[in-house]
């Protein structure tokens, strides 16, 4: 979304982690987590070699530094748009992510796992809909890195059994950042690297049994 946003050239790069490519030494001197996303900056601003990044907080967060776009320069507001990202990073993503394996994947359906990441989630929407009755964007009125950070964990919420006519605030932003042009370019680009087989269950244990071993 941020690539597209800002018109710089990209190329994407599959790792099917049902498979294990996430381990490929290749991938690993990139991402050190075995986790996407990643990026490489073949241009960096020093002028020097190819810089990687990892976890998507840090690689927005390096792309604005690099643009000078999408986040403040003024110091209230790079506050809110760094409290907002990291909002997402430390709470809507892992909660939500909890919410879409005990509900979609793990092996035994647990009711208490189900219901605490369901509630959750749902709590963490409230905190968005309050937050959105009181601002245009997610960190304020304008449009920043933490309004691209947290749209693609609404975008499963039917899902993630999240009733959007709830949320009102939410809803009519998510609508918004649905409609801009460099979201339905980046959706679009992205959608052939959806289509991938149903995650086997030797894949669910390269997925979820991974220990430091």
């Amino acid at each position: 979304m941020f690539l597209e946003e800002v018109g710089i050239d990209y190329s994407i790069i599959p790792v099917d982690i049902s498979a294990g490519d996430q381990f490929k030494p290749d991938f690993l001197a990139i991402a050190p987590n075995n986790r996407m996303p990643a990026i490489v900056d073949h241009a960096p601003t020093d002028g020097g070699a190819a810089i990687s990044v990892f976890e998507s907080g840090a690689i927005l967060l390096y792309l604005a530094e690099k643009t000078g776009r999408f986040v403040p320069t003024d110091v209230r507001g790079r506050k809110s748009v760094l409290e907002w990202l990291f909002w997402q990073v430390g709470g809507l993503g892992p909660m939500a992510g909890q919410n879409h394996h005990f509900v979609q994947y793990a092996p035994e359906r647990i009711p208490y796992a189900m219901e605490r990441y369901v509630k959750e989630t749902n709590r963490l929407y409230g905190v968005l809909n309050t937050r959105l009755g009181k601002s245009a964007n997610v960190a304020g009125e304008d449009y920043s890195i933490a309004d691209m950070a947290v749209y693609p964990w609404i975008v499963p919420h039917q899902r993630q059994q999240q009733d959007l006519d709830t949320f009102p605030n939410l809803k009519r932003w998510f609508e918004a950042v649905a409609a801009r042009p460099a979201t339905i370019a980046a959706y679009a680009k992205g959608e052939p690297f959806t289509k991938r087989p149903t995650v086997t269950e030797e894949g669910k244990k390269i997925l979820f049994g991974q220990t430091a071993r």
